[in-house]
């Protein structure tokens, strides 16, 4: 998969989900290279399209997430690129604690498992929603950026 801001602000906030949840000082000096190797890798992406360095239509890598829509309802996501990746941090947040449950799933009550599998199921929804607006969004900054510029 081609990497997107979207795709890279998920990376950024799953390392910084793993810093919280560590004591470990090993994992936290390479979850620290994480992170800052992905603060750059963000810059300079988002430097390299704003340069025109990254085509348009490759700002976008949609997730086209084949699945039935009925029952597996979602919020649409909307706001700016900020609030987007804010929601994609809280979505990220409620599935690392969901996934938890999947881990020693065995004391899950069973009339529990299928609520915690479909909420899973929606969760990953969501982050894949999130993504996706954080690149549309990216997407239509640049072009208006670039439709400004060919009028000047």
């Amino acid at each position: 998969m081609a990497e997107t801001l979207g795709s890279l602000c998920d990376k950024l906030t799953i390392v910084k989900l793993k810093q919280y949840h560590t004591e470990d000082l090993n994992r936290l000096g390479s979850l620290a290279n994480q992170e800052q190797q992905l603060c750059e890798e963000i810059n300079t992406y988002v430097i390299c399209a704003v340069n025109g360095e990254i085509l348009q239509e490759n700002l976008v890598f949609s997730s086209n997430k084949v699945y039935k829509k009925e029952g597996n309802e979602i919020s649409e996501i909307t706001g700016t690129i900020g609030r987007v990746f804010s929601e994609l941090a809280t979505v990220n947040c409620d599935l690392w604690h969901e996934q938890e449950k999947v881990y020693e799933f065995e004391k899950v009550d069973p009339g529990e498992k299928n609520i915690v599998v479909k909420r899973l199921a929606l969760l990953n929804l969501s982050r894949n929603q999130c993504i996706d607006a954080i690149d549309k969004q990216f997407q239509q900054m640049i072009i208006n950026k670039n439709q400004t510029k060919n009028y000047e």
